[in-house]
């Protein structure tokens, strides 16, 4: 089994890269994307590669895929509607955020507004003191109350981050239960996704996890199902945001860490290039359809980053240093409601049978 797949969905193609790793032979492969089920470009592009009849199914050992999916979603914000479960007093965290300014004399903050709308965040009532010992007993009864709210609100993933649950998260694991119960089963808590101090940036990162669960959930699934229906032999790994591999259960449980998932993959290509072209300082841009991403290639090493940004939104957690943008050559122009011309992020993708987008004149 010596044949190795490398893919790269993004929101407009797929691209396959194909190495036998005795014979040193390479092959790439591109096939238009399916944005409404991403699995389904795989799938048509494994069996047009296949057809070629280069290498045997059965030397396939392993599917590694890097993807835009989780990346797309989050810069075009078509994620699940997620609850919020907070310690009680902190509703408004998430919106509050640090204050700082992009630009400091602006007297106007540019800032997205919150992916949980003040109506999903819950309060429950519970509380630590900052060694992890309890001050204030979780209150199951009003933590019940607040799930048959949250689930009245149509959502359909739940976060959950109580302060200092880092230290202590007996309160967290309660409530995940709870909801558990309740038949809540895209749920992401702090103390699994981010288990660090800094309130706000594990409370984003937590709600970021959320928001993708149930749809890279339906993804992960049905392309695990394509793989093993197309290479049954071969090993499936996802490429995570700090350039590194996990499998598609892990992946399917933090999908956050998938968010930078193809632009770190091509950062990582991109520098092993760099290097064997003699060339160890360059400068990466990635663009796709949907989104474009630059990166520093330094020594040949790529930078790594613990605090990076998505769509507007903080994300803390290990990844490469690539700066993604809503702008590619699919994007969107289209005008607002004060009559001024935008670009992005919506894409018109890979696939436009269904005619989402309307060609409008402008004058």
């Amino acid at each position: 089994m010596s044949v190795v797949i490398g893919v790269d969905v993004g929101g407009t193609f797929t691209d396959f890269f194909v190495l036998d790793t005795v014979s040193a032979r390479t092959w790439v492969h591109k096939t238009s994307s399916t944005p409404a089920n991403p699995s389904q470009a795989i799938a048509t592009g494994l069996e047009e590669i296949l057809g070629w009849r280069h290498f045997d199914v059965g030397e396939v050992s392993r599917l590694a895929h890097g993807t835009t999916v989780a990346t797309n979603t989050l810069i075009q914000r078509q994620g699940a509607p997620v609850a919020l479960f907070v310690t009680e007093g902190f509703r408004d965290l998430l919106e509050i955020g640090r204050q700082t300014r992009p630009h400091l004399y602006s007297l106007q903050i540019d800032a997205p507004d919150p992916l949980v709308p003040r109506e999903r965040r819950l309060e429950i009532r519970e509380r630590l003191y900052a060694d992890g010992s309890v001050r204030l007993e979780l209150d199951e009864q009003q933590a019940k109350s607040a799930i048959r709210d949250a689930m009245a609100t149509g959502a359909q993933a739940y976060a959950v981050c109580f302060l200092f649950s880092f230290l202590n998260a007996d309160h967290e694991r309660h409530i995940k239960a709870l909801l558990a119960q309740a038949g809540c089963s895209a749920v992401s808590v702090s103390h699994e996704v981010q288990p660090e101090m800094r309130e706000y940036e594990r409370m984003s990162t937590t709600v970021l996890n959320a928001y993708l669960i149930p749809l890279m959930g339906t993804y992960l699934t049905s392309l695990e199902r394509q793989a093993r229906q197309s290479v049954p032999g071969a090993t499936l790994r996802i490429n995570q945001s700090s350039g590194g591999l996990m499998s598609a259960t892990q992946a399917a449980r933090f999908p956050i860490r998938t968010a930078l998932s193809g632009p770190a993959a091509g950062a990582v290509g991109a520098a092993a290039i760099a290097r064997g072209a003699g060339r160890p300082n360059v400068i990466t841009l990635d663009m796709g359809g949907t989104s474009a991403d630059v990166c520093l290639i330094r020594d040949g090493k790529f930078a790594s980053s613990y605090e990076g940004n998505v769509g507007g939104f903080p994300v803390r957690l290990p990844m490469v240093d690539v700066n993604a943008v809503g702008a590619g050559g699919g994007s969107i122009a289209w005008i607002d409601r004060d009559g001024l011309v935008k670009v992005g992020p919506m894409s018109a993708g890979g696939c436009l049978s269904d005619q989402r987008w309307k060609v409008r004149q402008l004058v």
